[in-house]
């Protein structure tokens, strides 16, 4: 396998109803592992967590995730943005609308000075997105 960058992305016990979410937006396979499969936290209030999540998506992309164990700052401060680009306008507003409903558009998704659609959200999970529509190169 080739060497990949991807997101893993920090919960505060909602890990697998967003990587759930992301599946319905990406399409894709999900692997959702708890601690409690893991052998840990077992017949605890952490046992459902997900310790470890992986979705890979037909397009080749691959989010991870995890829920913060309990005690753990269960409020995730994001630095960050996961940034979505291409010249597939249709997959991408697709990506975008599934992403903003019932999340915060910061930016609307929109032609700017550059040339390019570009539009900011945070989902409802609290992670923030930039979807970046290019004109076809050909």
């Amino acid at each position: 396998m080739a060497s990949r960058l991807n997101p893993y992305l920090h919960f505060g016990g909602d890990a697998r109803q967003a990587l759930e979410f992301y599946q319905e937006v990406f399409g894709g396979e999900l692997v959702l592992n708890t601690y409690g499969s893991f052998g840990q936290a077992e017949g605890g209030p952490q046992a459902d967590m997900i310790m470890h999540g992986m979705l890979e998506t037909p397009s080749g992309f691959t989010l991870m995730g995890a829920d913060s164990p309990t005690g753990a700052d269960s409020a995730p401060v994001f630095t960050y943005s996961v940034s979505l680009s291409g010249d597939d306008d249709t997959e991408l507003r697709g990506y975008w609308e599934k992403l903003s409903a019932g999340g915060q558009v910061s930016v609307p998704l929109d032609k700017q000075m550059w040339g390019d659609v570009f539009g900011m959200c945070t989902d409802r999970f609290g992670v923030p997105w930039m979807v970046n529509i290019s004109e076809p190169r050909g």
